[in-house]
């Protein structure tokens, strides 16, 4: 079973390998980074895990045991009053396997549990059945509907206090 890892500097090569591999793939769903994400990516990693250390912000990555690849992100942002908004993608080769819902489950887990926070806020676009399947799965329930990248979505909320 793949790890769910806090980010850490050790994660830079596998991590630009996952972005780079999962590159086309990720743009069906969401918008592409664009050719600047790749060029200075240890600048943007160094200024993720800067973000990380003040508690605004917890990035973790689902970790491949037997080869060390990363496998998905599942980021929580804006951090604030109890709540973050949750963000996660998925390698093309680890899709339909379940990976996301239980990287989801797990990282709520350590949001109630390490985080101490209250409730999670998730989109995804109408298109993306895959992940309103996983958010439902996981707990997550609809609560308006939203533009995203100019997509319709759907805001999905899930309550840690129950």
């Amino acid at each position: 079973m793949p790890e769910l890892e806090r980010l850490a500097l050790r994660h830079a090569p596998a991590l630009l390998r996952f972005e780079q591999v999962n590159r086309s793939y990720f743009a069906r769903f969401v918008p592409d980074r664009g050719d600047d994400y790749f060029h200075e990516f240890s600048d943007r990693l160094i200024g993720l895990l800067t973000e990380q250390d003040t508690g605004l912000c917890h990035f973790h990555v689902l970790v491949d045991p037997e080869d060390g690849a990363v496998l998905g992100r599942f980021n929580l942002v804006d951090v604030a009053d109890g709540s973050a908004e949750l963000g996660y993608r998925v390698a093309e080769r680890a899709a339909g396997r379940g990976l996301a819902r239980e990287g989801v489950r797990r990282v709520a887990t350590l949001a109630r549990e390490e985080y101490g926070l209250r409730q999670l806020v998730a989109s995804a676009a109408l298109a993306n059945r895959a992940s309103l399947a996983v958010l439902r799965r996981t707990g997550f329930v609809p609560v308006e509907e939203v533009l995203l990248s100019g997509q319709p979505s759907l805001r999905h909320v899930l309550d840690l206090t129950k």
